[in-house]
């Protein structure tokens, strides 16, 4: 009965149980047996697919489960609401669902569920699946007021990369929080924003570029081969210093894979890519990857050295 009753991640609601005709002591007996786990009070998922699933995809499906348990006076909102519109989730503390009570109700957490009072105005939030969430402006902006600055950034980042909203529209929301707790964290956060960042990675070199007090490089420089033709789109370019700065990493090989080419196939492509650069500008190549970003200090010395080498 169970198994029939989950979606398509495994979740399923205590109460559905309940009204199909089972009882507390089937689900005891199915959680003693290891077929199914509790996630939160009234939300079980099929152990099966929960162990397949991801952190965003577990947090994804525990919303969409949560929300029927509520009225429809909340709106999935700040870090759930992000994951929901496609957010990265690298750094955000994942496991509570964030939930905005429209009709002024307190801020309170239970059983995994965080509810936030704030003023919803018209166009903070939208509809989906016939659900309240806050709109990406607002949403970006609730994720810099609970995560920390990196997490913040990035997702701010991708917002404005996804241009699912414009650094005016964000300045113009913060502007009417400023009389929210921690709402000088978020005016900090914006200021770092660039919607000219591709990937958490490129985020995090860019943090960390800055705080190292290195000079600004230029992001996304297009390289030109003697004919004047586009050759490549760097991630990093101190032009001035023949330096240019790439992340290296099996997520950004796959996104950057084409139809039926094998990661070993893209990886040849992007070092003949590397090659022709160094052809064209004589400039030296640093890649990075994620080990060197959890070591700031150590990569910021690197690159350090590698602005005072001249270039070819």
């Amino acid at each position: 009965m169970i198994p029939g009753l989950a979606d398509a991640d495994g979740f399923f609601l205590r109460r559905d149980v309940i009204a199909a005709g089972g009882t507390d002591r089937h689900l005891l007996r199915s959680r003693k047996r290891g077929e199914i786990i509790r996630v939160r009070q009234g939300v079980y998922c099929l152990t099966s697919r929960w162990s397949e699933l991801s952190a965003s995809d577990r947090h994804a499906a525990l919303c969409r489960s949560v929300l029927p348990l509520y009225s429809g006076m909340v709106a999935l909102s700040h870090v759930s609401a992000a994951v929901a519109h496609g957010a990265p989730t690298w750094g955000l503390d994942l496991r509570e669902v964030h939930l905005t009570s429209l009709d002024g109700a307190g801020e309170r957490t239970v059983a995994l569920v965080r509810h936030h009072r704030g003023v919803c105005r018209v166009g903070d939030v939208t509809r989906r699946d016939g659900r309240w969430i806050t709109t990406p402006t607002r949403a970006a902006l609730e994720v810099a007021l609970v995560s920390p600055r990196d997490p913040a950034v990035a997702v701010l980042d991708w917002f404005l990369q996804q241009r699912l909203t414009t650094l005016d529209a964000l300045l113009g929301l913060a502007e009417q929080m400023r009389q929210w707790p921690d709402s000088l964290h978020v005016s900090a956060v914006l200021g770092l924003a660039d919607g000219r960042s591709e990937s958490v990675a490129e985020t995090r070199t860019r943090l960390l570029i800055a705080d190292a007090g290195l000079p600004d490089p230029v992001p996304q420089l297009e390289i030109l081969d003697r004919r004047g033709r586009v050759i490549a789109r760097v991630d990093f370019a101190w032009p001035e210093y023949g330096l240019i700065v790439e992340f290296d990493g099996e997520i950004k090989y796959r996104a950057l894979r084409r139809a039926g080419e094998s990661i070993e196939d893209c990886v040849l492509r992007e070092k003949r890519r590397e090659d022709a650069v160094r052809e064209a500008t004589g400039w030296r190549v640093l890649r990075l990857t994620w080990r060197d970003l959890d070591h700031p200090a150590e990569t910021a010395q690197r690159i350090r050295a590698a602005l005072r080498r001249p270039a070819a």
